[in-house]
C-alpha cells in the first residue's frame, strides 16, 4: 500500500476538485491518504508567485474554468460570494480537530464542501461558528498551538519543494494540480517510466531566461 500526503489549502478550487475527485481516480489501487493544510499565499511568496486570482486575466479564466471542470466531472460546485478570501480560519479549524498536522477526510470533506458549494461568504463569522459546531474540535482553533502547527506543515511543505496546492506527494514524487491525478495513478499503478531518465533528466537543463528576483 502507497502513502499518500495530500497537500491542500481550501482556498484552492483546484484542490477542492482534486480532493472529491481523488477516490474515483483512484479505484481500484491500495493507498492511504493524509490530508494535510498548508498556507497556500505562504508558498507562493516563498517562490516569488502570484496567486491566479491576482492577475486579472488569470482569475476569470480560472473561474471559468474550475466551474467548467466540476460540471465535466460531476462534482457540486459553486463559487464563493468573494473570492479570494482569508482562508486562515478554516485551516486553524481543520488543524484544531486533530492533535498532529493531517486532518481526515471526514474534516476536510466538510470544510471544502462548506466553502465550495452554496454560495455565500466563506469567511462570514455566523457561518465559520455553525462549521466549527459540526466539526468535533480537539484544541481552541486559535491558539498558538494550532497556530505553529499550520506554519510547521507549511514550513515543511516549502522545504520538500512544494509550490502550490492540491500537491500529492508520494515516495518523495510530487504530483501538483487537479490534472495532476491521472500522473498520481499511473505512478501508482507502477509504471517504471518514473524510474526513467524522463523524470529524474527533465529539470536538469540550464535555463536562459533568469527571474529578475532572484
Amino acid at each position: 500500500m502507497k502513502h499518500i500526503t495530500f497537500h491542500l489549502d481550501f482556498i484552492s478550487p483546484y484542490a477542492y476538485l482534486a480532493f472529491e475527485q481523488l477516490p474515483q481516480a483512484l479505484e481500484g489501487l491500495s493507498y492511504s491518504v493524509a490530508y494535510r493544510p498548508v498556507l497556500l499565499g505562504a508558498l507562493l511568496k516563498h517562490h516569488g508567485q502570484l496567486g491566479p486570482a491576482e492577475i486579472a486575466a488569470k482569475r476569470a479564466w480560472t473561474y471559468r474554468h474550475v466551474l467548467w471542470l466540476g460540471q465535466a466531472h460531476g462534482i457540486a460546485m459553486e463559487l464563493p460570494a468573494s473570492h479570494p478570501y482569508n482562508p486562515l480560519p478554516h485551516l486553524r479549524l481543520a488543524l484544531a480537530t486533530t492533535t498532529d498536522g493531517d486532518i481526515n477526510r471526514h474534516v476536510a470533506e466538510t470544510i471544502f464542501r462548506d466553502v465550495w458549494q452554496g454560495g455565500g461568504e466563506a469567511g462570514d463569522a455566523a457561518r465559520l461558528a455553525a462549521l466549527a459546531a459540526r466539526l468535533r474540535l480537539q484544541r481552541d482553533a486559535g491558539s498558538d498551538e494550532v497556530k505553529a502547527r499550520l506554519k510547521a506543515n507549511t514550513d515543511e511543505a516549502i522545504a520538500r519543494g512544494v509550490f502550490g496546492v492540491p500537491t500529492c506527494e508520494v515516495d518523495g514524487h510530487q504530483f501538483w494540480g487537479f490534472d495532476g491525478l491521472a500522473m498520481l495513478r499511473d505512478y501508482l499503478r507502477g509504471n517504471t517510466w518514473f524510474d526513467g531518465p524522463d523524470w529524474e533528466g527533465a529539470p536538469r537543463r540550464p535555463a536562459l531566461l533568469r527571474s529578475s528576483n532572484r
